[in-house]
């Protein structure tokens, strides 16, 4: 996981700086949309305020937030909005588990289904793979000049119940239950929080060759770029080598 998971945080932090950062504002402001569905203030919503959070750390202007907690909030005409989850397999049989939030659940089913078959996945039956997947704290630490294993210690310390390491990253893992109560004990810690959410985490991973893993990470990115989908999980097991030659093979 550790390797997907850094690989999706390095993307979410470019996002914010790029041309598309129109399309992440859209995104972001659907999310808290919903969020705000449970409750217009951020203080005892705490689904609202990680959305926030999100949105502050790429940027996005305060009145568009405030304008989407208060159509979330029923203050003010919007769209109808959907949220629902699409499963599938990329090559090889990895699988992926596709988070959407839309105001057409046809049009999204449809660009899904097209995505996929482009890059040689296919769209599965609804249960297919989401067991294969379970919900879990995840947040990311900023290493900056901070001794890695030093931070690694603090999250255990705080109630972590696992810890990735590497060099520019430590990557916090939760129970769905302890998940506010850590990144509070983290943030009291004065400790640099790059991202913060539940995602859906998968029980064991799957190694391919470097063909495979390309295929797989083409068809993610594929999926992350359409307008209806906040968030792509798979169980491909991306190792920094090979992420890191992916990118250099991009251009990035």
């Amino acid at each position: 996981m550790s390797g997907h998971s850094k690989w999706a945080n390095i993307k979410r932090r470019k996002a914010a700086q790029d041309a598309k950062r129109g399309q992440l504002f859209t995104k972001l402001g659907r999310e808290i949309e919903i969020a705000a569905r449970e409750g217009p203030d951020p203080e005892t919503n705490f689904k609202l305020r990680l959305v926030i959070e999100k949105a502050k750390r790429a940027n996005m202007p305060k009145e568009n937030i405030e304008r989407a907690i208060r159509r979330g909030a029923g203050l003010e005409k919007g769209r109808a909005l959907e949220e629902f989850n699409l499963e599938g397999y990329g090559p090889q049989g990895v699988a992926m588990l596709v988070h959407i939030l839309t105001d057409n659940r046809n049009r999204a089913v449809a660009d899904v289904r097209r995505v996929f078959t482009r890059h040689g996945g296919n769209l599965g039956e609804s249960g297919c793979v989401s067991w294969l997947f379970e919900p879990r704290g995840y947040i990311t630490l900023s290493v900056d000049d901070q001794d890695p294993e030093e931070l690694a210690m603090i999250a255990i310390d705080a109630g972590a119940d696992d810890v990735q390491v590497s060099d520019d990253m430590v990557e916090v893992y939760t129970t769905v239950e302890d998940f506010q109560w850590v990144k509070e004990a983290l943030e009291k810690r004065g400790l640099k929080i790059e991202a913060a959410q539940i995602s859906m985490v998968p029980k064991s991973l799957v190694s391919l060759d470097e063909k495979g893993t390309f295929q797989n990470m083409n068809l993610i990115e594929a999926l992350e770029e359409l307008d209806d989908v906040t968030e792509v999980y798979s169980n491909l097991d991306i190792s920094d080598e090979m992420m890191n030659k992916f990118e250099a093979e991009r251009g990035r």
